[in-house]
């Protein structure tokens, strides 16, 4: 299943179902952490009885549907909240692969909505304290009526062939010798080919054509979509951005660097272009 996909058993819900039951799954964050039960292998999610033993009450609870017919809810617990001696708080990202992959979607639904509700208590329009709609995911102004849904942030990426190559890049932010596709974020009034177009050739000063659409997802650290695209390789020398490329270079597919981690949709671009160029 693609990380962070929606869970075919799902079926969100906006209305408070009201408390968990025994059986209600609690995705339990602490900021961008989550309460988990560890085993060798596998973690997971506590009962909803054992929160009791974080010996605090909730900043916050929201209720995220149904997934298998049982009730969902998030919570967030403060900063200096310490969990019972059976669990511990781990990075989302950690709990890739060792956490259930619904669940482990689910858990990144649950950080968005966290995220958002705790950044939107206050109108951005007249500041009057805001609160949740009945009907739908969204909090609205009791003053000048503003409605603010959870917020969405479009990037792209684009993985550009060249004969037996493909373009990958570095920022100075990754992991070392760690490269990957390019990237950016949508800005207003762009179409999602346009802002590719744009990101690629600023980014390193190379032009693109023959644009397809290869898959996407939601990434939630904290709020944005992922699409990605393939395009071939139209003209233009590698000249690297200075305050956002630390390098960039054209790979032979079979002389690949390190690699993103298998978590994100860069890496099952990069793998499923390969694979196919390799095929073909």
């Amino acid at each position: 299943m693609m990380p962070f996909s929606a869970p075919e058993a799902y079926v969100g819900g906006a209305l408070d179902a009201g408390e968990p039951g025994d059986d209600s799954l609690c995705f339990v964050f602490q900021q961008t952490s989550l309460l988990v039960a560890e085993g060798s292998k596998t973690a997971q999610l506590p009962g909803h009885g054992e929160l009791a033993g974080l010996g605090a009450a909730p900043l916050r609870r929201l209720y995220l549907g149904t997934l298998g017919g049982r009730g969902c809810y998030a919570f967030e617990y403060g900063a200096d909240t310490q969990p019972p001696a059976d669990l511990l708080w781990q990075g989302l990202r950690a709990l890739y692969g060792r956490l259930d992959d619904d669940l482990f979607a689910l858990a990144g639904r649950a950080l968005q909505y966290i995220d958002w509700d705790r950044t939107h208590l206050y109108c951005g329009r007249c500041g009057t304290p805001t609160r949740h709609r009945a009907h739908e995911r969204a909090r609205e102004c009791p003053e000048c009526a503003q409605i603010v849904y959870p917020r969405i942030a479009p990037a792209v990426m684009c993985l550009i062939r060249r004969g037996r190559e493909i373009l990958l890049a570095r920022s100075p932010r990754f992991a070392p010798a760690m490269y990957s596709a390019l990237a950016g974020f949508v800005e207003p009034g762009e179409s999602l080919e346009q802002c590719l177009a744009r990101e690629v050739l600023e980014e390193t000063g190379v032009r693109v054509a023959n644009v397809r659409y290869f898959a996407s997802q939601p990434w939630p650290f904290p709020h944005s979509l992922m699409i990605a695209f393939v395009a071939d390789y139209a003209g233009g020398e590698i000249s690297p951005a200075p305050d956002e490329i630390e390098d960039a270079q054209w790979f032979d597919i079979d002389a690949l660097p390190r690699l993103p981690n298998r978590i994100s949709i860069a890496r099952r671009l990069i793998d499923g272009v390969v694979a196919q160029m390799r095929a073909s």
